[in-house]
């Protein structure tokens, strides 16, 4: 690898483009891979092309790529919808690459801690059986494995529940007198998008460094919250004094994930806490 290590970052969206500028500043070389290249970030090398089409954008890259990030959002949230984005895109790139005599010295794959069926309260880390319901979370385990056999050396990396400007659904309940229960508490868990590119990056640099990653890190802050404590600490920040008639939580699970392997190789968030998040959102010191 050159002094100078080229990145990949495949669906350049939110997160990726956030994790280009950084990896920009650290001087490497960032290609990005999206439909519309023109909101790529200033800098970014554009390769134009469409995930779950089968044919290689004429933009790929020449000569090596020292990593690659696989990081897409669905645009179609059924089972269809993610099988495109996450199990034939995948596969796509990694024909991509194999057409091309490219193999990136590591894969990062972007998953979700929607993977984990844990639905009572408990602590859930890397170690913890993933075993999903859901589709969208069956499908995210079926490109993990993709990913994992893929012959690249590849960690996932499963994000938890992204906020953050232009992520502010939550803001809107609250304002719409979002009501949950408080017993049991329905434990919830965030990072800010700026830690989720934060901790993308972190691990590269680590990874370049010469550190040795594991194959799974969760990406969360330090504190799970209840998610009644944090509507409460909304409302009140917020002046919110009405109250819906009915419970509108739509939520039918509840755990609470670790950062506690991100942080040993010596990540921390920005973002420690719901509290210090939302507070930047809202404009308070």
């Amino acid at each position: 690898m050159s002094d100078t290590p080229t990145l990949l970052i495949a669906g350049c969206g939110d997160v990726g483009s956030r994790l280009a500028q950084q990896m920009l500043q650290a001087g490497w070389t960032v290609h990005g891979l999206r439909r519309q290249v023109a909101a790529l970030p200033v800098g970014v090398l554009p390769v134009a092309g469409d995930l779950e089409q089968p044919a290689c954008p004429t933009a790929w890259p020449q000569g090596p790529l020292d990593y690659l990030v696989y990081c897409v959002a669905a645009s179609r949230h059924d089972e269809a919808g993610y099988r495109a984005a996450y199990v034939e895109g995948l596969r796509h790139v990694l024909g991509w690459l194999a057409e091309r005599g490219q193999t990136p010295r590591r894969l990062l794959f972007v998953s979700s801690s929607g993977v984990y069926g844990q639905r009572d309260g408990e602590w859930v880390d890397e170690t913890s059986p993933a075993e999903a319901e859901s589709f969208s979370g069956s499908v995210m385990l079926e490109a993990e494995r993709i990913a994992m056999d893929s012959g690249i050396p590849a960690t996932l990396v499963r994000l938890t529940g992204i906020y953050g400007p232009g992520r502010e659904w939550l803001l809107k309940q609250v304002r719409m007198g979002y009501r949950v229960v408080s017993e049991p508490p329905l434990y919830a868990n965030r990072i800010h998008v700026d830690d989720c590119a934060g901790l993308l990056a972190h691990l590269l640099k680590a990874e370049a460094g010469g550190a040795a990653l594991q194959d799974c890190y969760i990406g969360v802050d330090d504190a799970p919250a209840p998610l009644h404590e944090v509507v409460g600490w909304l409302r009140e920040r917020m002046g919110v004094t009405e109250w819906a008639e009915e419970s509108t939580v739509r939520r039918s699970g509840s755990k609470r994930c670790s950062n506690a392997r991100a942080r040993a190789l010596g990540w921390a968030p920005r973002y420690p806490s719901y509290r210090e998040g939302y507070a930047a959102i809202l404009g308070e010191p």
